[in-house]
């Protein structure tokens, strides 16, 4: 038998919520399988720096390190709580800057995917939706202007100021690609260049690399957008993208607005893979406001664990089976409170009751 060390990040806000859905699919799946879970829990995020004093504890760092593949919660807290933590340990700069620079987990994978029978849960009109969204949006995650220079003072006139560098070199540029065109290859291969090159220098030189990348993939069409024009064709004509790849913040901003086109980022799954290491993880936020309410849909949460199944272990029927079993309950006329309003027609359920139907449809769907 096999068996996979997984680390559990809870996080913060929802976090634990949703990771117990998540425990319960992959018990689920060890069952179904010829594999054993290891699960470990480990503090992070700001629940860590109140517990421990640190948002990425060394006890936690040992059992990241330790592990096959990581999952991880939502961190963060509200504004006013948020300063309770000091700035450069506050979850983002203290906890999951440092994990994706501990593990240079640079390729960022983040589904955005609605099938027309779940297309109740967006903004956009039907016409617009068509057959349903179905794109895939590879953002670089570990260069760029988030992990460039960052300093802060007072300069000669007495004034307060803020330099922050966004800095790439050639190969980050090259791996970020490569990974974007063998997704590609195995999609429809079409591939969006997303860029800014008309005021950019680092988007002239990732136009420069991707002109040599693509030399090794002849079979793939390469489509270049400036990145403001890309928002704006997201809400307009989304089904016209595959494959989209881009640098650090437009990644962070696009796929957050990809999140918008589907009704929220509680339908956003993600993988971050490095060459020895990966983890999974929701793209939205810890959602303090509902805490504790077990109204949150754990969907971005249990997707995340298809992606790892995937991705790190190979497991790709039952990864197939799974986002079938999620989408089958939405189908089903199954929602959550923080999806769907009362009155949308919809039957309510809970955070675990949500688990709990994706587990019954698992369980019912053939053994890989």
């Amino acid at each position: 038998m096999t068996t996979y060390k997984i680390a559990l990040l809870d996080g913060d806000g929802i976090g634990p919520e949703i990771m117990l859905e998540a425990v319960k699919i992959l018990k689920l799946v060890a069952e179904r399988n010829d594999v054993e879970f290891e699960l470990t829990h480990a503090p992070f995020g700001a629940s860590a720096w109140f517990e421990c004093g640190s948002s990425f504890p060394d006890s936690t760092k040992a059992v990241c390190d330790a592990a096959d593949a990581i999952l991880k919660g939502p961190i963060g807290l509200s504004h006013e709580e948020s300063k309770k933590i000091p700035v450069d340990q506050q979850p983002e700069r203290g906890a999951l800057l440092p994990l994706r620079r501990r593990y240079n987990t640079y390729a960022n994978f983040r589904p955005v995917y609605l099938p027309r029978g779940l297309a109740h849960f967006s903004p956009l009109k039907p016409e617009i939706i068509g057959e349903g969204i179905d794109l895939m949006i590879i953002r670089e995650l570990v260069g760029g202007l988030y992990f460039g220079l960052k300093e802060t003072g007072v300069n000669a006139e007495g004034k307060r100021y803020v330099k922050e560098v966004l800095e790439y070199d050639e190969d980050q540029i090259r791996n970020i690609l490569k990974v974007a065109f063998d997704t590609a290859m195995k999609r429809k291969k079409v591939l969006h260049n997303i860029h800014k090159s008309n005021v950019l220098k680092s988007s002239v030189l990732w136009n420069e690399v991707l002109e040599e990348v693509r030399v090794d993939y002849p079979e793939v069409e390469v489509i270049h957008i400036l990145v403001d024009a890309a928002a704006t064709y997201l809400c307009l004509k989304p089904t016209m993208f595959d494959v989209m790849v881009m640098e650090n913040m437009f990644g962070d901003i696009l796929s957050d607005q990809g999140g918008g086109i589907l009704g929220s980022l509680g339908l956003m799954p993600s993988a971050c893979l490095g060459d020895n290491k990966a983890y999974y993880e929701p793209s939205h936020g810890s959602a303090p406001d509902i805490a504790g309410k077990n109204i949150a849909n754990p969907y971005s949460m249990i997707g995340s664990v298809a992606m790892m199944l995937e991705m790190s272990f190979g497991m790709t029927q039952e990864a197939r089976n799974l986002w079938d079993a999620m989408q089958g309950v939405f189908a089903a006329g199954f929602s959550t409170p923080d999806l769907s309003k009362a009155d949308s027609g919809v039957k309510m359920i809970s955070t675990s009751e949500f688990g709990d139907r994706v587990a019954q449809a698992l369980q019912a769907a053939p053994k890989p």
